[in-house]
Formats: C-alpha cells, structure tokens, sequence
C-alpha cells in the first residue's frame, strides 16, 4: 500500500509540473522543449530526475542496446513518455506499456502537450503484471481532473 501511495504521489508532482509547463509554453512546441522544461521544474521541486535513460532489450538472455531511451525516469520509479501530437494514438500507449516492463517499472505518464488542455493529453499506465502485455495493456487508462 505504501508503495501504490508514493507512486501516486509521484504522479501527482509529475502531473503538477506538466501543467505548470503546459501554462507557461502552451501547445506547437516540439518534445525535447517541453522535456527540458518538465525536467527542470520537478528537479526545482526536489524530484530525482534522469533524462534520456538509455534502455537496453533484453533477448534471449542478451542484452541488446537497440538506441531505445526513455524520456524521463523520476525518483527511480516513474517512466514519462512526452509527446506533442495531434492526437495520442494505441501505439503510443503501447510504446510506454513496453518501455515499462523493458525497465521493470510499474507507472508510466504520457502526457502530449500539443493540446489546449493538458489534461486533454493525460494517460497513466500501470505495469501490474510484467509478464503479460495484453493483461498490463488493459490498465491504461486517461486521467481526467474534476
């Protein structure tokens, strides 16, 4: 239970900062922007936070380094996916759902900043079965505020 409350609690900061930055730049920006920003503004709230964490596949008990990188990893536990797209799409849900169980983590936040409202553009993914992508892909779902 604890674990589950400071995952949520990390979302929440993450989501926090995502709005503050949506606020301050708005949507037409390409992703490495709002990267950066999103980065900076949770590192000023004391998060940990690693950009562009290189992640390896695993295949067949060989570790394969195929350029994959994740866009931000916070406080070791929260894989962030930044997209600025018309529209996110399954395959973006999919992308993050394998990046998830390629580093063994459980929460995942897409979050497309090329909306008016971000939180038009808001998706937490649970990883709660990492052996099973198609049970893991049901746990997607949109994160709506009030």
């Amino acid at each position: 239970m604890e674990e589950k409350n400071n995952l949520d609690l990390i979302t929440r900061r993450i989501i926090g900062a995502g709005i503050e930055v949506h606020r301050h730049l708005g949507p037409g920006l390409l992703e490495s922007a709002y990267q950066t920003c999103l980065a900076f503004e949770l590192r000023q709230l004391g998060r940990k936070v690693e950009e562009q964490k290189p992640l390896p596949v695993m295949y067949k008990d060989v570790k394969l380094d195929c350029g994959y990188r994740l866009d931000l990893v916070i406080d070791d536990a929260v894989v962030v996916e930044i997209k600025a797209v018309e529209r996110l799409m399954p395959i973006h849900d999919a992308q993050l759902l394998s990046y998830l169980r390629l580093s063994k983590k459980r929460v995942g936040l897409l979050i497309n900043f090329h909306v008016q409202m971000l939180k038009d553009g808001l998706k937490r993914i649970v990883n709660e079965f990492p052996d099973s992508a198609i049970s893991a892909y049901s746990a997607v779902k949109k994160i709506s505020h009030g």
